[in-house]
C-alpha cells in the first residue's frame, strides 16, 4: 500500500520516490476525486491532475484506491510556528472535526493515537471502533417487535384470518402472533452499515480486526445499504443515551455530503471535507459557546433576504455565514473566509478581495448591521498578535464598520473560545475602546 501526505494547495510529483506518486497510482486517485461531489465542473476541485503530478485544492481528507492512499491536510498553523508537523495538523483536523460533528472524542483518548503512522481516515475508523466495541460489551439495544411465526404450540394470540385461510390445511399449526425482544432495530441495523461500510474503506490491520469483531455482534441484524437506513426510527432515550454519540459517527460515515465512496469504473473511496465549510461551521460552534449567557445569539446560514426585486419577486438571496443578535436587533454579522491573509509589508490590503468587500458593504446594508465581519485564519507569515483592523465604510469617521480578523487555531478549543469571545466584545463594545484580556468575562456581562 503506498500511502502519501500533502498539504492543501501543494504539488506532489510523479515519480516512485518517497515523496512522489507513481503516475499509474496519481491517475487513479485522480478519477476517484472526479467522482466527488466536490469536483465541481472541471473536476478538479479536489485534485488538478497535472502532466507532471497531482496538485491538491482547498479540500482535505484522504482518497484512496486498493493499492494508495493519498491523505490531504489543511494549514492550520498558530502563530509563530513554521514547519508544522504533520501529525499535529491530523491532531487539529479531528479536534475540529469532533468539536463540528459532536464526534465524542476525549482529550485522554486523542494523546493515545497514533498521529505520525495513521491517516485521517484510519484515525477516525479507530476512534468509531473503540467507542462501538465498549458500547457492545454493555449491551446492544433491543425493542420488543411483532413477530408472525407458524407454531406447534399457541404463542402470544392466534390469527385467526390466516389460521382459517393459509393454515387451513395444516391444522397441526397455529398462526401465532407475538412480541418478542430482538436487536434487529433501526438503531443496530444503522451501526451494522457503518461496520460494514469501513471494513471496505480500512487498510489498517488494527482496524481490520476490530471491525471483523463487531461484524460477528451485528450477524443477527438487517443489513441495509446506507440509503435505506430509517434514521427517523431511531429513537434515544434513558435507556440507549450512551448511543447518542456513535450516531455521530455513523453519520459522518454514512450521512453527510464530504462522504463520497463511488467512482465509476474506479474501485476506491474518499472521505473529504471542505476547508471553508469546516471552518465556518467549526467558528460556529466555538461562538456559540463562548456568549452563553449572554444576551447574544449565534446563528448559520440565516437571514436570507433579497438583494434585488423584481416587482413582488425577489432575486439574489443572500446567506450571511454568521449572525450575532442582540435581541431583535442584528449586532454584528460575520464571514468566514478559509484564505491565507498576507502581511501588510508584501500588499497594504493583506489579500483581502475586493468582492469580499462588496459583499459584506452589501450585507450591512441589506441587514441594517452598522458592523460587518470578514474573519480569516491566522498563520506565521502573519504578526505574533491577531489582527483585527477596523476600516470605515464609504466615508471617513463613519459609523458602519467593516472589521478584517484573523483566528488563531493553534492551542486548545479554550483559547479559540476566549479569543472569539475577546474579538466580539472589542468590535461590539468598540466605542469604549479595547477591553483587556483579563476581563473579558466581566466586560462581556457588563457591556452585553
Amino acid at each position: 500500500m503506498i500511502r502519501r501526505t500533502i498539504r492543501e494547495w501543494e504539488h506532489i510529483s510523479h515519480g516512485p520516490g518517497e515523496n512522489e506518486i507513481p503516475e499509474r497510482q496519481a491517475e487513479r486517485l485522480a478519477s476517484v476525486a472526479r467522482a466527488s461531489v466536490f469536483s465541481g465542473r472541471g473536476g478538479e476541485s479536489v485534485l488538478e491532475h497535472r502532466r507532471k503530478g497531482l496538485r491538491a485544492r482547498g479540500v482535505v481528507g484522504v482518497i484512496a484506491t486498493p493499492d494508495c492512499q493519498l491523505e490531504i491536510l489543511p494549514k492550520i498553523e498558530g502563530r509563530g510556528e513554521n514547519n508544522v508537523s504533520d501529525a499535529t495538523l491530523r491532531s487539529r483536523l479531528i479536534h475540529m472535526l469532533a468539536i463540528t460533528y459532536d464526534l465524542p472524542i476525549e482529550a485522554g483518548l486523542m494523546t493515545q493515537l497514533g498521529w505520525q503512522r495513521e491517516t485521517v481516515l484510519e484515525l477516525l475508523i479507530r476512534l468509531f471502533c473503540e467507542k462501538l466495541a465498549d458500547a457492545v460489551r454493555q449491551g446492544m439495544p433491543r425493542h420488543y417487535l411483532e413477530h408472525e411465526e407458524d407454531l406447534p404450540a399457541l404463542r402470544g394470540r392466534l390469527d385467526v384470518t390466516r389460521q382459517f385461510s393459509t393454515l387451513a390445511v395444516s391444522p397441526q399449526k397455529l398462526a401465532c402472533r407475538f412480541d418478542a425482544l430482538s436487536p434487529d432495530i433501526a438503531l443496530n441495523q444503522v451501526m451494522r452499515a457503518a461496520v460494514g461500510k469501513l471494513s471496505r474503506l480500512a487498510s489498517a490491520p488494527d482496524n481490520q480486526r476490530a471491525l471483523r469483531e463487531l461484524s460477528f455482534f451485528y450477524a443477527d441484524v438487517t443489513e441495509a445499504p446506507p440509503n435505506a437506513l430509517r434514521w427517523d426510527r431511531i429513537v434515544l432515550d434513558r435507556t440507549n443515551r450512551r448511543w447518542r454519540d456513535l450516531l455521530s459517527f455513523a453519520r459522518l460515515f454514512l450521512v453527510d455530503r464530504h462522504q463520497q465512496t463511488s467512482a465509476g469504473n474506479i474501485e476506491g473511496h474518499a472521505l473529504l471535507f471542505e476547508m471553508n465549510v469546516l471552518f465556518e461551521k467549526y467558528v460556529e460552534r466555538i461562538l456559540s459557546r463562548a456568549l452563553a449567557g449572554t444576551r447574544l445569539r449565534v446563528s448559520s446560514q440565516g437571514g436570507h433576504r433579497d438583494c434585488l426585486y423584481e416587482g413582488e419577486i425577489g432575486r439574489f438571496r443572500t446567506r450571511p455565514d454568521l449572525i450575532i443578535r442582540r435581541g431583535g436587533e442584528i449586532a454584528l454579522i460575520i464571514d468566514t473566509k478559509w484564505k491565507r491573509m498576507t502581511a501588510r509589508i508584501d500588499d497594504p490590503k493583506q489579500g483581502v478581495s475586493q468582492a469580499d468587500v462588496y459583499q459584506m458593504m452589501a450585507y450591512g446594508r441589506l441587514y441594517d448591521c452598522p458592523k460587518v465581519m470578514l474573519l480569516y485564519p491566522h498563520h506565521a507569515g502573519l504578526p505574533a498578535a491577531p489582527i483585527c483592523h477596523s476600516y470605515s465604510i464609504a466615508a471617513k469617521g463613519a459609523g458602519e464598520k467593516l472589521i478584517v480578523a484573523t483566528l488563531d487555531l493553534g492551542g486548545t478549543q479554550q483559547n479559540h473560545k476566549e479569543n472569539l469571545q475577546r474579538l466580539v466584545i472589542n468590535c461590539l463594545g468598540s466605542e469604549r475602546g479595547p477591553i483587556p484580556q483579563g476581563n473579558q468575562k466581566d466586560a462581556l456581562f457588563e457591556a452585553l
